[in-house]
């Protein structure tokens, strides 16, 4: 009979990898999930839920943890913390029996050499069973302290999205990072078509739903690995949430343009916009590192655009062979992702107050020398992935104050659902909980005609 892995004592190398290395949670799950690919897929998405589950909820274990530890859960030694933090995780949030989850956490400590502390493990988790149903409430006098621990960030981005969003949002835009969501992609409209593409997947045995806002976009599931998607291999699709569909669309790109996109990888907006180019026209994709640019050739041999030139380069340094020759520029800047938590759930935990000022500076920093590549009557989309004003609002303020640069409204660009904010401002700020995708900013600029 063939050995069977166990998925519970990977989950457990992944947690500690992430926590002991400071390596990103889906860049470590991925690796795993590569080396697994053939394992039973129910094996692999149990895997997959227990690490981000853990990861997304660290927080809030470790406080209801606290309650029934003798020893606080930051004094544990990292192997029977995540340990505990599995165990936890099974016992309220998955369909696991109670037994399993506690007897499999004693296993690992006693196979791991830990046996000494096996009864620990087994008492702290057999507790939480009993105790499940009464569990400790944070106080909810304290906006900051019960937004973060009810929903696991850190007290200082609870403070930080209370104030710029209010309580009541804030409490929507957390419990919407918490939810299962399915992978967002958009069609290669150049070599299929969305109906063509839709029906091809569900003959492959996956979910397809209809995106929110755009006709070209879906969302999939029930699916165990994107390699073994034929249509994926052929490039008939790429994996881009709508949010960032979005700010191509509203670039008002057109056959024959030259399309500037600064910071690219992986790529998604560079084909996109190619994809808007029906062949013609140009893009220059361009990134910081070699490890970033071969990112987004992979995918350009994958997906076959004719039109996409990639290259190495810094963004802070000027190239003066592009100056003003560009039609539309794609700003899509370093920011610090607090939009797409919901995805990459230990941002959160690696983010910090001081890198939001040094982000905003360093976009700024790069606004002031990519501008200058925009033709007179050429557009820039500023975009981000963040829901922090300092990176998005207040920086649009600056490109006005600094630059010739002059926002135009992007509300006829709009579906019907997303009319009658600030679009015709020329600004829009996508939030999780209120908007069906990830927390995104999109504005758009336009360079003067000289007179």
């Amino acid at each position: 009979m063939e050995k069977r892995t166990d998925m519970r004592a990977e989950a457990l190398d992944t947690l500690i990898d992430i926590e002991r290395n400071k390596k990103l949670s889906h860049i470590a799950i991925g690796e795993t999930l590569m080396r697994n690919q053939f394992e039973k897929k129910a094996d692999r998405a149990f895997y997959t839920r227990l690490c981000e589950g853990v990861t997304e909820r660290k927080i809030y274990l470790d406080y209801i943890l606290d309650h029934y530890s003798k020893t606080p859960m930051k004094k544990c030694k990292p192997l029977i913390r995540s340990l505990l933090r599995m165990g936890a995780y099974q016992i309220l949030f998955m369909d696991v029996r109670d037994a399993a989850a506690c007897s499999e956490a004693v296993s690992l400590a006693k196979k791991r050499g830990f046996g000494r502390l096996s009864g620990f493990v087994n008492g702290v988790l057999r507790t939480l069973v009993r105790e499940k149903e009464n569990l400790p409430v944070p106080d909810k006098k304290d906006d900051v302290k019960y937004v973060s621990i009810t929903y696991s960030v850190p007290e200082w981005l609870s403070k930080l999205i209370i104030e710029q969003y209010g309580k009541e949002s804030a409490e929507k835009i957390f419990a919407s990072f918490l939810e299962a969501r399915p992978l967002t992609i958009r069609t290669n409209l150049s070599k299929t078509t969305p109906e063509e593409l839709e029906k091809e997947l569900e003959e492959a045995g996956v979910k397809v739903e209809k995106g929110n806002y755009l006709p070209y976009a879906f969302t999939i599931s029930n699916l165990n690995y994107l390699g073994k998607i034929a249509a994926f291999r052929q490039g008939k699709f790429a994996v881009q949430d709508e949010s960032s569909q979005l700010a191509v669309a509203i670039a008002d790109i057109n056959e024959g343009d030259f399309v500037l996109d600064v910071c690219a990888a992986p790529g998604g907006k560079t084909f996109h916009a190619a994809d808007r180019l029906h062949g013609t026209g140009k893009v220059l994709s361009r990134d910081l590192t070699e490890y970033k640019t071969d990112l987004i050739e992979e995918n350009k041999d994958r997906m076959c655009y004719e039109n996409v030139e990639v290259q190495q380069w810094d963004a802070l340094v000027e190239d003066e062979s592009l100056l003003e020759s560009v039609d539309v520029l794609l700003a899509d800047l370093p920011c610090s992702g607090l939009g797409i938590m919901g995805r990459k759930n230990d941002i959160k935990y690696q983010m910090t107050q001081q890198q939001l000022s040094e982000l905003a500076q360093l976009q700024r920093d790069i606004l002031s020398v990519i501008w200058r590549y925009v033709k007179p009557g050429g557009e820039m989309i500023f975009s981000t992935c963040t829901l922090n004003r300092g990176e998005n609002v207040e920086n649009i303020r600056w490109i006005e104050e600094n630059t010739p640069m002059r926002l135009v409204s992007i509300e006829d660009y709009l579906p019907e659902t997303l009319k009658g904010r600030t679009g015709s401002q020329g600004y829009l700020q996508l939030i999780p909980g209120k908007d069906s995708c990830d927390g995104f900013f999109i504005s758009k600029f336009e360079r003067p005609e000289a007179r």
